[in-house]
């Protein structure tokens, strides 16, 4: 039995006066700052009842603040930032100033798996109760915003009626499961992770024993030699590989994440089958519980437990303490034959049908959106969609012979099937239109942004990656892209206008690095279209026959790079 606040007879460790990193497994259950203290008090999991009961009752002014900037996240409710807040405030004004009575709600979409009927229910509660809002995030899951504590048990009703669920979306929780979006259907996958995926699901998601983590969870679960749901940047990851005995499984993977404090994930040499990768999750998580750090909540991600230990010891731990057994020696992935790993565009699926992906703008859709998509959906293909883990979306199972009058629907709705390498590289977080983190505005920037660089590079044909984030959290992963821009406040003939510290030649693949900082390189979001232009244009100048612009960066000097 692992150690628990409730159960303290049970830790591994003497219990200790020091209170050390608040680690449960030696001992330390004294709650250390004032988010251990609420998730003692009560597990997050439980305000559910009081959303439905009290607070979408009585009104926003009844929640109580533990509930409202915290256990409200364990059902994907964030508070979403008041209007008219600039970003030089961000950093500077209480929670309650910056909350608007407003939420951000995230459906949680493991493996990104959605039926027509289920992405019709979320484009209604998106014109219902969204203000026709619905963005797509590089999580796969779907995000409303301008939701009133009101609506959540009736949106909770519609959402539970399809499958869908909103629960432990975000908080210090198992968030939603990343899995390739073309699993099961591909004709080069090596292994399947659907069956892996639903039963994680079903042993894991809601349950008690998992809800009060020392921060959120993030994994990935994918058997497409494309690496196409980051599994670099994740807690954990299971990718496919071929054992030489034993056949198709997975690699394991632990530790990664990015934020202020980026670590790439390490693998620890472990083949898993199929059937075992719940197991091995549950063993992986379940150590993160009880060893991770709980005293500062900027350490408390589970890539700095494995910082401190190295991956011989983690295996180890989680061989003797968890699954009570060795884990197989295995393979690591091999490299990717492209670049790209959104699966957009038209792909042969291993039935002799297609599947088409197609390219939103930064993510961004409206409920209606969604609805045509799901006719689409019906009409040419079986009723099975996917969203990707880099803000786009695919429709499965289509006939050849629909084909191109899928892609002639689409493209009605400005949503492209063979986009320019801008509109399919350039990914954008929510911003400061919405989140009460962000310092700069994002989803408008970058939708203006892909138009200007079609219109000034309409030849540029190599894969780039554009990724802006409007604070430095990353959810937009700036560090590990082409370009990544980091919002903040600069200087522009003295007056503080928005703009972005430039990242440079980061990467995922089994190349993964990251982006190079330019010393002192920082542009104006009015500067940013000439900027990227220049050094896009430099690097098609100099590069050598068939290199990436991430290794032109490596070499260039920096001038070059300004």
């Amino acid at each position: 039995m692992a150690a628990t606040p409730q159960n303290p007879a049970v830790s591994r460790r003497k219990v200790s006066r020091h209170r050390g990193e608040g680690q449960w497994a030696a001992g330390h259950f004294t709650p250390l700052n004032a988010n251990e203290q609420f998730k003692k008090d009560d597990d997050g999991l439980a305000v559910r009842t009081r959303i439905e009961t009290i607070y979408s009752r009585r009104g926003f002014a009844s929640i109580d603040p533990n509930d409202l900037r915290g256990r409200m996240r364990w059902w994907g409710l964030y508070t979403q930032r008041k209007p008219g807040i600039d970003g030089g405030k961000t950093a500077v004004l209480a929670p309650e100033e910056l909350d608007d009575e407003y939420f951000m709600l995230r459906v949680r979409i493991d493996g990104g798996r959605l039926t027509t009927r289920q992405l019709r229910v979320i484009g209604e509660v998106s014109q219902e109760f969204a203000r026709g809002t619905a963005d797509i995030t590089d999580r796969q899951n779907i995000q409303f915003h301008w939701i009133r504590i009101e609506d959540v048990p009736e949106i909770w009703n519609r959402l539970e009626a399809v499958g869908l669920s909103t629960t432990e979306a975000c908080g210090d929780t198992p968030r939603v499961i990343l899995g390739s979006p073309v699993a099961g259907i591909a004709e080069d996958e090596i292994i399947d992770g659907t069956p892996a995926i639903e039963e994680i699901h079903r042993r894991v998601i809601g349950n008690p024993a998992y809800s009060n983590l020392p921060r959120k969870f993030k994994a990935a679960i994918s058997g497409s030699p494309s690496l196409d749901v980051a599994h670099e940047i994740n807690d954990v990851a299971f990718v496919g590989v071929r054992h030489p005995e034993h056949g198709p499984g997975f690699d394991l993977w632990v530790g990664g994440g990015l934020s202020t404090n980026p670590r790439l994930g390490q693998r620890l040499g472990a083949w898993v089958p199929l059937d075992q990768v719940p197991d091995v999750f549950e063993g992986v998580i379940s150590l993160f519980r009880d060893y991770g750090y709980r005293r500062l909540r900027n350490r408390a991600r589970l890539k700095f437990l494995l910082a401190d230990w190295g991956t011989e010891r983690f295996r180890q731990v989680l061989e003797d303490e968890y699954l009570k057994r060795a884990l197989t020696d295995g393979p690591a992935p091999e490299q990717p034959v492209t670049r790209w790993r959104d699966h957009v565009g038209v792909h042969r699926q291993r039935d002799g049908r297609f599947y088409v992906g197609f390219a939103p703008r930064v993510g961004r859709v409206d409920g209606s959106t969604l609805a045509k998509i799901a006719d689409l959906a019906e009409a040419h293909g079986s009723g099975r969609v996917r969203t990707t883990a880099e803000q786009k979306m695919i429709v499965l199972d289509v006939a050849e012979s629909e084909v191109d009058a899928l892609v002639e629907g689409l493209g009605a709705l400005d949503l492209v099937v063979r986009p320019s390498p801008f509109r399919r590289g350039t990914m954008a977080c929510t911003g400061i239109e919405f989140c009460k983190l962000a310092i700069v505005e994002t989803k408008a920037r970058g939708s203006s942004l892909i138009d200007e660089l079609e219109r000034r590079l309409p030849d540029f044909d190599e894969p780039i990656t554009i990724n802006l984030n409007g604070c430095p959290n990353a959810c937009a992963r700036i560090q590990v892209a082409d370009i990544g821009l980091k919002g903040q406040l600069v200087l522009d003939d003295g007056e503080q206008v928005e703009g972005f510290q430039v990242h440079l030649g980061g990467a995922l693949g089994l190349e993964a690095g990251f982006g190079r900082k330019v010393r002192g390189l920082k542009v104006t979001s009015r500067d940013l279209p000439d900027y990227i232009e220049r050094v896009l244009t430099r690097f098609q100048a100099e590069r050598a026959d068939g290199e990436r612009f991430a290794a032109w960066v490596a070499r260039a000097d920096e001038e070059a790079l300004s």
